[in-house]
């Protein structure tokens, strides 16, 4: 088996996309307070910076800027997976997931693009808006609770991005 190996730079913003196991669940709307306290916790022990953030059904994406000198984005990802599973219900394990001790709520890994400059990331914070609306989930990215825009917009459905995770 091939060894992944993730960049770490540091102090850099990076694009994420970060997916169930189950595509077409709703699982991550089910559970969003989960979701909000497993990123609360992680962000206390693990600092950085939430620049956009939208979560839908099966998958979310966000912009993160990592602290100067942590370029470690991976164990914070892993964190936040692991705290948002811990309290879920149990369901039978397949033989290969028993092996592996997993629990297959979410794909083994995520996407990440380490955003170039000002138009990279206007580019991906502009894809967290109308993902939804592509999804067909919404209308307008508005409607979308779960999201950055809202509090960019004044909607005060989230209060502050930084009370998403």
């Amino acid at each position: 088996m091939s060894k992944y190996i993730r960049l770490k730079s540091q102090a850099a913003s990076i694009f994420f996309t970060v997916a169930l196991a189950d595509w077409g669940s709703d699982l991550l709307l089910r559970e969003v307070e989960r979701l909000r306290q497993a990123g609360r916790v992680t962000k206390a022990a693990r600092p950085f910076v939430i620049e956009a953030w939208v979560v839908l059904p099966d998958h979310l994406h966000a912009i993160w800027t990592q602290p100067a000198g942590d370029g470690d984005f991976a164990a914070r990802w892993r964190l936040i997976k692991t705290r948002f599973s811990a309290g879920l219900p149990r369901w039978p394990l397949t033989r290969g997931l028993t092996a592996r001790c997993e629990r297959r709520v979410w794909q083994r890994r995520f996407w990440e693009h380490h955003l170039r400059d000002e138009q990279d990331r206007a580019a991906h914070v502009r894809f967290c808006q109308i993902d939804p609306v592509r999804h067909e989930f919404v209308d307008d990215p508005a409607e979308l609770p779960y999201s950055s825009f809202n509090h960019e917009i004044g909607c005060g459905v989230l209060g502050s991005v930084r009370h998403l995770t």
